[in-house]
């Protein structure tokens, strides 16, 4: 029994990597490294593959504007009894409200910046708390971190209710933006009318300057609460995937790395025309993962190998094929066909909650008089 658990736990040996039920083979990267496992480890020919060497830290919170908008104020005129004098008062009215909507928009504008901030800033704290942990290790599933989990999503909703309120805002501040425009407009047009005093037209263009520079601190506003509302979207997003793939961590009892969504990635190439099936036993694949227990423990080196690969060939795919064993009558391989394409759909899960899109992805099944196990083969395109 204890050379069994021995033999099932990972260890780097040269250029082997032992893993419970799970094999890694980079020929696709490394064609000039290889070497030979024997049957009794499970081990097909492989290189290297070193987990990468992550530090805890905190991500960069999101980057929100800090303008405080303030309105430049309506200076108060005096009736003149005509008729443009009037009209002159009620746009100083019209311009006061507009302002005060104005003021309204930078209170709640510095609100939301201040809430996405600090739900942003005890989210991150919560994760490099938890990142800590992982490096050094924990139990699978530990209460505590799953606690410590769910109060980062918990915070992370928090900045997704701040995109809402700002996507409010951005509406309410297009609506004034459109009052703002009325009034100027109207007040360009009152020099038009007949029988003003010149005090009138004074007073006037007055009122003109003020309506204008509450259009343009209006403009700037909305444009800086637009960058606000796309990098906060960004960030939410771009956290919401690192999360779920920290749930993943979480589930196994180790630190694996930030979301693969975090990369960029190009075009991938398109799969094979047959299918990835068609590649077994023809090309090297980059790992194969062998369920000859229960719960094979594969995601951190699943993701090393992924991860190291989208470094090199920011345009790389991969292929899952399942694998099952040809033996028995037809019920019995229809059987292991069924139980091997689940662990084929586990091993696609995991790969699209660490961040793998699901255009770099396939999966397809076959069988093989010569797999002792369920088997599920990964192949680099």
């Amino acid at each position: 029994m204890k050379s069994s658990v021995l033999r099932n736990t990972v260890s780097v040996l040269a250029t082997v990597v032992f893993l419970s039920g799970c094999s890694f083979t980079e020929e696709a990267l490394w064609p000039s490294v290889v070497g030979e496992g024997t049957p009794e480890d499970g081990v097909t020919a492989g290189a290297p593959v070193v987990p990468d060497t992550v530090t805890p830290g905190v991500s960069g919170l999101p980057l929100l504007g800090s303008t405080v908008f303030e309105a430049p104020g309506v200076t108060p005129g005096q009736p003149t009894g005509t008729h443009v004098g009037k009209k002159v008062e009620e746009l100083r009215s019209d311009l006061s409200r507009l302002q005060a909507r104005l003021i309204h928009h930078n209170t709640t504008l510095q609100t939301q910046r201040n809430n996405a901030r600090s739900s942003a800033g005890t989210y991150h704290s919560i994760i490099a708390a938890m990142n800590t942990r992982l490096q050094i290790g924990t139990t699978p599933g530990n209460p505590q971190m799953v606690n410590s989990w769910n109060q980062a999503q918990q915070e992370l909703e928090h900045v997704g209710t701040s995109i809402t309120s700002l996507n409010s805002l951005a509406n309410e501040a297009g609506s004034t933006s459109a009052l703002a425009a009325f009034v100027l407009d109207s007040a360009r047009a009152t020099y038009e009318l007949r029988g003003a005093l010149d005090e009138d037209h004074l007073q006037l263009a007055v009122l003109e300057d003020e309506a204008n520079q509450t259009v343009v601190i209006l403009d700037r506003l909305m444009n800086e609460l637009t960058e606000d509302v796309a990098r906060t979207q960004n960030y939410f997003s771009a956290e919401r995937s690192n999360l779920t793939a920290l749930q993943v961590a979480v589930d196994n009892g180790e630190f694996i790395g930030s979301s693969l969504s975090s990369r960029t990635f190009g075009v991938p190439v398109p799969p094979p025309p047959s299918g990835g099936a068609g590649l077994v036993g023809r090309q090297p694949p980059l790992a194969i993962i062998r369920f000859d227990q229960p719960n094979v423990n594969y995601e951190q080196a699943l993701f090393t190998a992924v991860s190291q690969t989208l470094e090199r060939r920011s345009n790389a795919a991969f292929d899952l094929v399942t694998v099952a064993p040809a033996r028995g009558n037809s019920a019995e391989i229809a059987l292991a066909t069924s139980k091997s394409r689940k662990y084929g759909e586990d091993v696609l899960r995991s790969l699209t909650k660490l961040g793998l899109p699901a255009s770099h992805v396939t999966l397809s099944s076959t069988s093989n008089p010569g797999a002792q196990v369920p088997e599920v083969h990964v192949y680099v395109r």
